[in-house]
């Protein structure tokens, strides 16, 4: 008895030293870095108020809601949103829709966006090189509802460009595309690499510029042609860039462009087997129902996965490469 209380006593100052240690350690540090923390005060304060705060919200995707009662009122059903939300038909087809876009999304935006970046910097004229990427970049800026019509001007049954002027000199009979959904499973993956692949392009292009051309220069001397420097040069020092760029997607893996889906399609009911995803779901069944409980454990449930997708494919590439993993 007397052995165990004096070696809880000799712990206690040793526990009591580390606090101590780690407490001078950090208030050392604030003291010589005081200036960086300040100039990080602010976006710390919009993160905060504009991420955290209301993630206090996911309350009300375990709640029926009662709008004279308020939110903190408003009945606990628990998972009853949940068992609603993936008790109907639609939960597979929505949650399939907005996996495989997103998986088709995230290898396009990758491999044609670093063979692009990868062709610009081997452009000889700067000049072309960079009219090319202004011309490329400039769809990214354009809104949904600007690419929608602009979509609609391709493939509208009665004037769109395709079924008047292409599809004719093809002897193809024309199409309605607003009431066929077997062609968007190809025609969103083209509009959104269109749209965002100068975004893309862009960052592994600066990826690429930031390296070294000593490397290329005794690639060079050593006999290394353009593919070969290529694969064993650029590829490989852009991994990291491109590594990160693929996680960042992977956590967005359950959330789905909601003007592409909504807007590009015309929101037409003879299309959603193949384009309704879990946000224009969960905004129809808001916009009908007026069930803010089940819209909430939609979005509650896209969050949680994704966070989820997110530590696993990290710590996937960290088994593989460690120095390559996002954290």
């Amino acid at each position: 008895m007397n052995d165990t209380s004096n070696t809880a006593a000799q712990a206690a100052p040793i526990r009591t030293t580390k606090r101590t240690r780690v407490q001078s350690n950090f208030l050392w540090t604030v003291r010589k870095y005081w200036i960086f923390y300040v100039m990080m005060a602010p976006a710390a304060l919009l993160l905060i108020i504009n991420n955290y705060i209301p993630m206090a919200g996911v309350l009300i995707a375990f709640k029926n809601v009662n709008y004279t009662k308020g939110i903190l009122g408003s009945p606990w059903v628990g998972f009853d949103n949940f068992k609603y939300l993936f008790s109907s038909e639609v939960a597979w087809v929505i949650t399939r829709n907005t996996i495989s876009y997103n998986l088709v999304f995230i290898v396009l935006n990758l491999v044609i966006a670093v063979a692009m970046a990868i062709m610009f910097n081997e452009m000889r004229s700067k000049f072309l090189s960079k009219f090319h990427q202004s011309t490329m970049f400039l769809p990214f800026f354009l809104s949904m509802v600007c690419v929608a019509y602009l979509v609609y001007a391709f493939l509208g049954a009665e004037h769109g460009f395709v079924n008047t002027v292409l599809l004719p000199k093809l002897g193809i009979e024309p199409i309605d595309w607003y009431t066929e959904s077997k062609y968007w499973t190809v025609i969103l993956p083209i509009v959104n690499t269109w749209k965002n692949l100068g975004y893309y392009t862009v960052i592994y292009m600066a990826a690429i510029i930031g390296i070294d051309h000593e490397y290329y220069e005794a690639a060079l001397i050593d006999g290394a042609n353009k593919w070969q420097q290529v694969k064993r040069i650029t590829i490989p020092l852009i991994m990291p860039v491109m590594i990160t760029m693929t996680l960042l997607q992977v956590g967005r893996i359950f959330y789905a462009d909601f003007g592409l889906f909504f807007q590009v399609t015309k929101n037409a009911g003879a299309l959603f087997p193949t384009t309704q995803v879990i946000d224009t779901y969960v905004y129809q069944t808001f916009l009908t129902m007026g069930d803010i409980g089940m819209s909430s454990a939609a979005g509650l449930y896209q969050a949680v996965v994704g966070f989820l997708l997110v530590l696993v494919t990290n710590l996937f590439v960290r088994k593989v490469s460690k120095e390559n993993a996002l954290f």
